[in-house]
């Protein structure tokens, strides 16, 4: 992790990110949750829209802090040196892959 920025850019090998994996997954269940909660407990309508976005801006820091990038809502990619393996919830497993060029519709299935 980078000393003094919020975010710690960092490579991954495979093994690695599978292995930060089950964290991202929690992380992301639970900031799913609370942003469900969150539109459903009959709130006016800004209020719900300043809490999600407040949820969802706290989970996408806490993310980045791993050293991760967030593409989109619970969209997460680990930078492996010459692509991302891209993991988006609430997959089981880190399967798939992706150029830098490429982005979330170019993604390849790893074998």
């Amino acid at each position: 992790m980078s000393q003094g920025g919020v975010t710690g850019k960092r490579t991954f090998s495979y093994d690695d990110a599978r292995a930060l994996l089950p964290r991202v997954r929690a992380l992301t269940e639970e900031a799913f949750r609370k942003v469900q909660e969150i539109e459903g407990g009959g709130s006016p309508e800004d209020r719900v829209q300043a809490e999600t976005d407040r949820a969802v801006a706290e989970w996408a820091r806490t993310i980045m802090e791993l050293g991760l990038e967030v593409k989109g809502l619970w969209l997460v990619d680990f930078d492996n040196g010459s692509g991302y393996y891209c993991w988006r919830y609430p997959e089981d497993d880190l399967s798939y892959f992706h150029s830098y060029d490429e982005g979330f519709r170019g993604r390849m299935r790893i074998q």
